[in-house]
């Protein structure tokens, strides 16, 4: 498996250490074994601390689905699988399926210039096309370096475009370079309501989410609801202390995190990725497909997701929250890890429990 080593080898290096396994023998494991191996490896989350989910798919079924942990520590709430979390950059992977919805409805075309659904840009973004914005190549001046050091507002969709187009200039040439960008996926957003004529939150509910029966997730919006139920609250430790850190200036924007969901809606997404009941062949192969290479010589970016050998997967970050959904697709795993803290990095530790179900 072709994946960042540095990633592979910690999270190769934490099975083991925590399973007791040597590595020149290779593990052989009992399925209580190996589940109680996992439930050490998320041990970071358990206990009186935020907590989180885990959700592991084989062969279309979920062998585990644990919470962890607390979603609310005030009311001492526990984390449960139904528990829904705050997405964060993980929400792209919606966004863009959104916009291949369109596509195949004929409804727009990938290289479409953005211009012609965002007249509000300047003519200096004429180039920059659909497609540049769903693998992070469009140059644009990222919003989030826009927002004033003292504003304490939450800031839209809308002040987002207003933004980026009172700039004038780029970071490269379009089509020249990556960058990722969260406002692209803003823009995309917005690209989505325009041409399909609904709110993005209404068409991502009526397309994706109840069609998928993910009857749990939405796309939050504080000033409109609907509220979110089974809520995990986000948490940072200051001073030694759990400290809720739930909402920061950009945590209103959609597009780009804006998605609250729970594992058990992540397995019924995972399903569908697959299969045509959503997005047809071609949009998948489009969805998954290496259109952008990264830093990292093992990572190409897709459309909302990275992609690093057999794996495909994402990460999510954002004021008290870490979230990862990493697949293997060929040998159909999944791992989804969902917590509500601004601390550890899920992405090597899905890793690690991922390899625990590969065949060997």
């Amino acid at each position: 498996m072709n994946v960042p080593g540095s990633a592979l080898a910690w999270a190769g290096a934490l099975m083991l250490a925590v399973a007791g396994i040597d590595a020149k023998a290779g593990p052989v494991m009992t399925n209580t074994q190996r589940d109680n191996y996992v439930d050490s490896l998320m041990s970071r989350y358990a206990g009186d601390v935020p907590g989180a989910a885990l959700l592991v798919i084989k062969d279309g079924k979920a062998v585990i689905r644990r919470g962890y942990g607390f979603a609310d520590m005030e009311k001492h709430t526990k984390a449960t699988p139904a528990t829904n979390y705050r997405l964060a950059s993980v929400t792209k992977q919606f966004t863009a399926a959104s916009v291949l919805l369109l596509e195949q409805d004929g409804k727009l075309h990938l290289d479409d210039s953005i211009r012609k659904f965002l007249p509000e840009l300047p003519t200096s973004d004429a180039a920059i096309t659909i497609r540049d914005l769903l693998c992070h190549r469009s140059g644009l001046i990222d919003y989030e370096d826009l927002v004033p050091d003292d504003a304490t507002a939450q800031i839209d969709d809308n002040d987002v475009l207003h933004m980026i187009a009172s700039q004038r200039g780029l970071y490269f040439t379009p089509g020249n370079a990556h960058r990722y960008s969260n406002g692209g996926f803003v823009l995309l957003g917005l690209i989505a309501q325009r041409v399909s004529g609904m709110d993005l939150a209404d068409f991502m509910q009526q397309r994706i989410f109840a069609p998928l029966h993910m009857d749990h997730t939405l796309m939050y919006e504080h000033t409109r609801g609907p509220q979110i139920s089974d809520r995990a609250y986000g948490y940072s430790e200051v001073g030694g202390k759990w400290t809720r850190t739930d909402q920061s200036v950009t945590s209103a924007t959609r597009g780009d995190g804006g998605i609250y969901s729970n594992i058990d809606d992540f397995a019924r997404w995972d399903a569908a990725l697959y299969d045509n009941r959503l997005l047809n062949d071609a949009s998948r192969k489009l969805l998954f497909g290496s259109h952008e290479p990264l830093d990292d010589p093992d990572t190409d970016y897709g459309f909302g997701w990275r992609i690093s050998g057999d794996t495909v997967w994402h990460s999510g970050e954002s004021m008290g929250f870490r979230n990862v959904i990493i697949r293997w697709p060929r040998q159909h795993v999944s791992v989804v890890i969902l917590s509500n803290r601004n601390h550890f990095q899920p992405y090597p530790l899905a890793l690690a429990i991922g390899e625990l179900f590969l065949a060997r």
